[in-house]
């Protein structure tokens, strides 16, 4: 068997996002000191333990074969404005994210390419920032074939999000709401990664931070399915400076809001703080929108300063956060499938199991795509027969 740099051993796990502490346990290995001797060279590692780190790295197992470790691959742009102090190990988590995004949406493409069923989406790369934001806006209302007063109908902010997103699918747009690597142990803070946007011509991918809070995905979906329609592939964080992030927010923003509803707030900056933050509140819930989006249009639109807005930014961050907090204590385990179901999202589920029947991908793949094991694929398919 070839020897292996423990070099490969180092960066595989570190662009894992793991620890030597979370990687022994994940292995299965008495403790963070036999993974250190592997990666000095102490010990070389057997073939079960490569075939492991294969499967907890997220790596073929050929990589670990390779003289020195590969360069860093292509993530698109960067269009983020990141926190004056990023999360420690937040970037190794989100190019892992990424890499297995881009690894289910070739084996999509590649499939869609076998069955004959690649034909290109017109609306990638097709609009220009020179366009203009209005033009964009209704564009994507005519793609969609879905306005603002239909977002507003649903009664909920769920029930708002899934009837944008099934809109987006039937238009040809994966949407999956993916915020960690599989364990809370991962989970990727929405101030480092909001959403991603693939935008390939036969099979774009929009991912969407879940741990953001659930009235700003709809916000997020927009935001990237300008990215694909301006034909660029990237990642996105919260509240971007430059000028294509600022472009998109606002093609997002015009979507779901018109500028002059903002008055009806009544937002002034000499108002008491927790008064003004209900006044958002109510204006948000009213329109199913994120409250920390609609701020965020008030200093755009210098009805607040910055200050303002910093300090109810960050009351909204705090708020999402202890929510997610307790949404997530046990209230009795959620339906396996029903969780997978939702994040992948029913288009993905729907082509993928005509891809499966017809013969143009494997269930070893689809279970790839759905991230679930090849034995499982059957059983997430059984929710979608309505599709």
């Amino acid at each position: 068997m070839p020897k292996v740099n423990p070099q490969i051993l180092v960066w595989a796990r570190e662009t894992a996002g793991l620890s030597r502490e979370e990687a022994a346990k994940k292995l299965s290995m008495s403790g963070p000191d036999r993974i250190r001797a592997l990666e000095a060279g102490e010990r070389d590692p057997s073939r079960r333990q490569l075939t492991n780190m294969s499967e907890k790295y997220r790596r073929p197992l050929l990589t670990f074969y390779l003289p020195n470790p590969p360069k860093s691959s292509d993530r698109g742009q960067d269009f983020r404005t990141l926190p004056d102090e990023p999360e420690v190990g937040s970037e190794a988590l989100i190019n892992a994210l990424l890499r297995d995004v881009y690894a289910r949406q070739g084996l999509v493409r590649a499939a869609l390419e076998e069955a004959e069923e690649d034909e290109a989406l017109a609306f990638v790369g097709s609009a220009s920032m020179e366009d203009g934001v209005e033009t964009l806006v209704k564009s994507l209302r005519e793609l969609l074939d879905f306005t603002s007063d239909d977002f507003r109908q649903e009664k909920t902010v769920n029930g708002a999000f899934a009837a944008l997103r099934a809109a987006a699918e039937k238009a040809g747009v994966f949407v999956l709401l993916m915020g960690n690597l599989g364990t809370f142990h991962t989970d990727i803070d929405a101030k480092n990664f909001r959403g991603f946007a693939l935008a390939d011509d036969v099979a774009p991918f929009i991912v969407i931070n879940e741990k953001d809070s659930r009235a700003a995905w709809s916000f997020t979906l927009l935001h990237e399915l300008a990215h694909i329609s301006l034909g660029q592939t990237g990642i996105s964080g919260q509240e971007g400076t430059v000028e294509i992030e600022r472009f998109c927010d606002s093609v997002a923003a015009h979507f779901l809001l018109r500028p002059e509803e903002l008055v009806e707030i009544g937002a002034q900056n000499n108002a008491d703080l927790d008064e003004l933050k209900h006044q958002i509140g109510d204006f948000s819930n009213k329109r199913n929108l994120s409250r920390k989006m609609v701020a965020y249009n008030l200093l755009r639109s210098d009805i607040i300063e910055r200050r303002t807005y910093n300090a109810l930014s960050a009351i909204f961050d705090d708020e999402r956060i202890a929510q997610k907090i307790e949404d997530e204590k046990p209230k009795g385990a959620p339906d396996y499938y029903v969780v997978r179901r939702h994040r992948v999202g029913l288009g993905l589920l729907t082509v993928v199991r005509r891809l499966v029947a017809g013969g143009a991908l494997t269930t070893t793949k689809a279970g790839r795509v759905l991230g679930v094991k090849p034995t499982a694929v059957n059983r997430i398919f059984d929710g979608s027969r309505a599709a």
